[in-house]
């Protein structure tokens, strides 16, 4: 393992306080080549409009800029059609930015242009986990720690993390093996609310989440479309798909300002907001 960040160039405690720092990658070659989820199997004949990806993709960018947040673009590279999907290649717990270990070998390479900037800016990072685990598989709550167990994330990845993370409560979710991650199906949005998609789940899977949070449940419509895949901004405020409008006003029911933004070309490749970006730093609580 590299050296434990000691700065604050990195910081997130949770999924839902101020967001104030961001990786994204541009959609710029971004198709559905070898099908990887069950979203990709759906689209792959009508595959990716690239032109209206990259519209969507900075309109929403340019949404996280209009409230304050630091955006951080790392370059696209032509061989990797993945690699909008920021969320994944990497994940921050407290001040310790940990690089993933890919499970998919048309992502592996993903993790070198963020391994570039970190060399770049002399950030310092966790490294070398091991099987494969995905940030796409890991949120945060304070001192909780949910990780799914999927294809993507292996139960040998979440026993590493409990034991370079001893004073944070690892709760591992083992989901459906048609589930691509852990945000496809639930998201935390506040201290007391989690969006929750029940089918994935275990019993005892349930009941834990259930101990923790209220939950709003999305209905097998809106998880197709990525409804838990929000962003939480902070104070409330969240970024989701204009076409789950029985989500969208659900939250606003329970108070949070939902703020609508068309992304209907990328989620065709499995994965929406909260996928497209890596967050390095969030407000504290």
């Amino acid at each position: 393992m590299e050296g434990i960040a000691t700065n604050q160039s990195t910081y997130c405690e949770s999924e839902f306080t101020d967001l104030e720092k961001v990786i994204v990658v541009k959609p710029s070659y971004m198709k559905i080549t070898e099908v990887i989820n069950e979203t990709q199997k759906h689209y792959k004949n009508t595959n990716i409009d690239i032109s209206l990806a990259l519209q969507q993709h900075k309109a929403f960018v340019q949404t996280l800029k209009n409230h304050q947040v630091e955006v951080i673009e790392l370059p696209a590279d032509p061989s990797l059609h993945e690699q909008v999907f920021t969320r994944d290649i990497g994940f921050v717990i407290g001040s310790q930015l940990f690089v993933s270990s890919m499970s998919e070998a048309v992502r592996q390479d993903e993790t070198s242009a963020l391994r570039q900037w970190i060399k770049e800016n002399n950030v310092p990072f966790q490294d070398g986990l091991p099987a494969s685990i995905e940030g796409g598989d890991v949120l945060l709550d304070g001192s909780k720690l949910w990780i799914g167990e999927t294809n993507r994330t292996s139960k040998q990845a979440i026993l590493e993390i409990q034991q370079k993370l001893p004073s944070y409560s690892v709760q591992s979710l083992l989901l459906d093996e048609g589930i691509l991650h852990l945000d496809c199906v639930f998201n935390i949005i506040d201290e007391e609310t989690a969006l929750l998609y029940p089918p994935a789940f275990t019993t005892k899977g349930l009941e834990s989440i259930a101990a923790h949070y209220d939950t709003i449940e999305v209905n097998d419509k809106e998880q197709f479309q990525m409804g838990p895949n929000v962003l939480p901004l902070g104070d409330g405020k969240i970024i989701s798909l204009p076409q789950n409008e029985r989500l969208n006003k659900a939250m606003e029911t329970k108070g949070f300002t939902v703020i609508r933004v068309e992304f209907s070309e990328i989620i065709k490749s499995g994965g929406s907001f909260r996928c497209c970006t890596l967050p390095l730093k969030r407000s504290g609580q």
